[in-house]
C-alpha cells in the first residue's frame, strides 16, 4: 500500500530562529563606498523601508530540508501515471529541458537587433511551418501564452473576419457543443459573442439535426474539438463543416485533443478554418502549475492577414519581424511568445519526426482503449454513449450506478485512489456524463503502470460494495486527509500569502 510522507510540515515563516543565517555577505569594500557614496541617499525617501522585511531566519540545511519534505508530498508526471482526461499529462523529455536551459537562449533579450537573433528566429519560423503542416493550416502564430489564450485569439480572428466582410453586427452567435471544454464558451463570451449550445446525440457526437436548426445568418462560427471530450471521433465532421460554412460561419478547432490524431488526419483537411494547439498537451512541454505555456494558433489562407503582429518572415537570406500588416488585430501579448516553451516543442518534433509523431497517436489510442477494455464490466461503472464504441485518446466512465447503490461517488473513488499511490483521473467532466471518471493514460506510460491503475479502480469498486464507509472516508495515507471541499475553495477562507494570513488572523482574534 502506498504511503505518502505524512509529517505535518509547517509553512516556512514559522521555522527558524532569530540570528540564523544561510549565507553572510561580505562587507562592501571601502573603495566601492568611495565611488558609490551613501547607498541610502540614492534611494528616494518614499521608497525606503521603515522596518526590515519580516523574513524567516533559517540556515541553509533548514531551507533544504523544508523544500525536500514538500517535494516528497508532491505527485507529478515523473512520479507515475497521471491520467487526467482531456489534459494529456505526458512525460516531458529531459533533453528538451536541458536544451531550453541553454545560456545562449537565456541571455537573449527581446529588444535585441533582429540581426543578432537570427538563430532563434529561424527556430520559431521552422516551428511555425511544422505546426502548419501538422494541422493543415496556411499560417501559424506562436504568440498565445496558453490554450485558452489561443482560443481567445481564435475568437478575435473570427470577429476580424466578419468585420472585414461587413457582417460582424449580425453574426453574434458562437455555436458550442454541450460536451466542450469550459474555456470555449468563456473565450467566445470574452470576444463579445453569444453562446449557443448544441446538444450531443445518443452516439456521443454533435447532433447534426440540432446544428442545422441552430445555424443562421447570425452564426459567427462553431467551436469544436475532434475527437471530442468523450474520446469519440466526430464521424460527421465533413457534414458539420459544410453546414457551418454554408451558413457563412467559420469552424474553430479546439486543439486540446490533437494528440490521438497526430500525423493521422489534419484539422485543416476536416474543414476547420482556425486551430489552436496546446503545446503542453501534445508536444511534450510541462503542463500546468501556473508557469509559462504556449497555445499557437493556425489559420487558413484567407484569415492569415488578421494574425497578430509581428509576423516572422524570411526573404531567403534573413529572418525579420514584420509589423506592416494593416489588417492585423494587433498584439495579444508582449514580444513573440514564451520562446523556451516553444523551443521544447521544436525539439520534441525534431526528435520524433513524422513517424514518431504518428506512433504517439497510435499508442495513446491503444492505451486508452486498453484501459477501457479492462474497466468495462466492473460493477458500478458504465460507459455512456456507446458501450462498444471505440474511443481515441480517452474514455469517460460513469460511476452513477455505484453511487446509487453504495453512496460512493466519483469524488470518493478519486480520493481513495490516492491511497494506492495513483493519481486520480479527471472527475465530473464532461458535464453531460453524471459522476464522470475521465481517463486519459497518454502514450508515455507502459502496460504495467496501466494495469496498476486498473487494479486500483477495480479494488475500490469492490470495496464500495462491501465496505462503503472505508471509501467514503478516504484518503488515509496522504499528508493531508479529507478536506471540506466547499470551505477549501471559498474566497473567504483562502490566504494567498503569509501576510494575508496574518492579517486575517488579526482580524478574527483582535
Amino acid at each position: 500500500m502506498f504511503r505518502q510522507s505524512s509529517w505535518d510540515e509547517p509553512v516556512i515563516f514559522t521555522l527558524g530562529r532569530p540570528g540564523r543565517r544561510g549565507h553572510i555577505l561580505p562587507e562592501v569594500e571601502e573603495t566601492v563606498k568611495e565611488v558609490v557614496g551613501d547607498l541610502g541617499g540614492l534611494i528616494p525617501e518614499n521608497m525606503r523601508r521603515k522596518n526590515p522585511p519580516k523574513l524567516p531566519e533559517l540556515s541553509e540545511p533548514e531551507v533544504v530540508r523544508h523544500f525536500i519534505r514538500l517535494s516528497e508530498m508532491n505527485y507529478g508526471v515523473d512520479s507515475g501515471l497521471y491520467p487526467l482526461g482531456s489534459c494529456t499529462m505526458k512525460y516531458n523529455p529531459k533533453i528538451n529541458e536541458e536544451l531550453a536551459d541553454s545560456p545562449k537562449l537565456g541571455m537573449l533579450h527581446p529588444y535585441q537587433d533582429e540581426r543578432t537573433v537570427q538563430g532563434v528566429l529561424e527556430i520559431l519560423y521552422r516551428l511555425e511551418r511544422w505546426l502548419a503542416e501538422i494541422t493543415g493550416m496556411a499560417e501559424v502564430c506562436l504568440q498565445p501564452a496558453a490554450g485558452a489564450h489561443g482560443e481567445f485569439l481564435g475568437a478575435l480572428l473570427m470577429r476580424a473576419y466578419h468585420n472585414h466582410n461587413g457582417e460582424l453586427s449580425q453574426r453574434r452567435d458562437m455555436l458550442i457543443p454541450d460536451s466542450a471544454h469550459g474555456t470555449n464558451p468563456a473565450s467566445a463570451a470574452m470576444a463579445g459573442f453569444n453562446v449557443v449550445v448544441i446538444p450531443t446525440g445518443e452516439d456521443g457526437c454533435v447532433d447534426v439535426e440540432a446544428l442545422k436548426a441552430a445555424v443562421s445568418e447570425k452564426t459567427a462560427g462553431l467551436m469544436l474539438t475532434n475527437p471530442n471530450t468523450l474520446g469519440i471521433f466526430e464521424k460527421n465532421i465533413d457534414e458539420i463543416a459544410k453546414i457551418v460554412h454554408e451558413a457563412g460561419g467559420l469552424l474553430y478547432y479546439d486543439g486540446a485533443n490533437l494528440n490521438p490524431i497526430l500525423c493521422k488526419v489534419r484539422p485543416g483537411d476536416m474543414g476547420f478554418d482556425i486551430v489552436h494547439i496546446n503545446i503542453h498537451k501534445t508536444f511534450g512541454t510541462p503542463h500546468g502549475g501556473g508557469g509559462p505555456g504556449a497555445g499557437p494558433v493556425g489559420v487558413k489562407e484567407e484569415l492569415a492577414k488578421f494574425l497578430p503582429v509581428p509576423r516572422i518572415v524570411f526573404d531567403g537570406k534573413r529572418y525579420r519581424l514584420d509589423y506592416e500588416r494593416p489588417h492585423s488585430i494587433g498584439k495579444i501579448r508582449s514580444f513573440y511568445g514564451n520562446v523556451a516553451v516553444l523551443l521544447k516543442a521544436y525539439i520534441y518534433i525534431l526528435s520524433l519526426g513524422f513517424e514518431g509523431l504518428r506512433e504517439v497517436a497510435e499508442v495513446s489510442v491503444l492505451n486508452a482503449n486498453y484501459v477501457l477494455h479492462k474497466l468495462r464490466g466492473v460493477e458500478g461503472l458504465t460507459l455512456p454513449y456507446g458501450e462498444k464504441t471505440p474511443r481515441k485518446h480517452e474514455c469517460v466512465f460513469s460511476a452513477k450506478p455505484l453511487k446509487t447503490k453504495t453512496g460512493v461517488s466519483a469524488l470518493n473513488i478519486a480520493k481513495r485512489l490516492l491511497d494506492y499511490g495513483v493519481h486520480a483521473p479527471t472527475i465530473y467532466f464532461p458535464l453531460i456524463v453524471e459522476e464522470a471518471l475521465m481517463i486519459e493514460p497518454t502514450e508515455t506510460f507502459e502496460k504495467e503502470e496501466l494495469d496498476r491503475f486498473v487494479e486500483a479502480v477495480r479494488k475500490i469498486c469492490s470495496e464500495a460494495q462491501t465496505s462503503p464507509e472505508k471509501v467514503l472516508k478516504a484518503p488515509y495515507n496522504t499528508a493531508v486527509q479529507r478536506l471540506n471541499e466547499v470551505k477549501a475553495s471559498h474566497p473567504q477562507n483562502m490566504t494567498l500569502s503569509w501576510r494575508m494570513h496574518l492579517k486575517k488572523r488579526a482580524a478574527t482574534n483582535p
